[in-house]
């Protein structure tokens, strides 16, 4: 089938097929006598597992050895387990740096009066914080020191 067809039964964009093809995700596609690439159904059944990983949050490389341990019928279930279990706990690391994010934006909206008045405790906020320190500028210890700064920002 085409890359088109390829696409629409796997969930897979054209351009992302190409790219996993690219970087060798995927086996170099066949061509027709006129050079367009065709898909086997096996190469569907892979796009759809790619997808499923990446909708679960997985990396290229993650996903690089999730395919060779589905190829390997002889692979221990051990190392697909230990690799399930290393993104859970990334993806834990994620929702607490996300729920701090949310906690220092809730912070300093509430903050925020929200009307006519140029001042802006939000902007005071995101002004004071510093792009190298942003991911971890997000404990409300510092949200709380960003809010209660005396200097405040007239909205522009």
């Amino acid at each position: 089938m085409n890359i088109g067809h390829t696409a629409r039964v796997s969930g897979v964009s054209a351009k992302m097929i190409r790219h996993y093809e690219g970087i060798g995700l995927i086996p170099r596609a066949s061509r027709t006598d006129a050079g367009y690439r065709t898909y086997s159904a096996n190469d569907v059944h892979t796009l759809r597992f790619i997808r499923q990983a990446r909708n679960l949050g997985f990396s290229i490389r993650q996903i690089e050895e999730l395919l060779g341990l589905w190829r390997n019928q002889r692979r221990p279930s051990s190392k697909v387990k230990a690799l399930a279990l290393a993104h859970v706990a990334e993806l834990d690391a994620r929702i607490r740096e996300l729920e701090a994010m949310k906690h220092t934006l809730q912070a300093l909206a509430a903050h925020c009066h929200g009307d006519e008045r140029p001042e802006c405790p939000i902007l005071d906020g995101l002004a004071a914080l510093s792009p190298v320190a942003a991911p971890r500028a997000a404990r409300k210890d510092i949200a709380r020191l960003r809010v209660q700064s005396p200097k405040r920002t007239a909205c522009h």
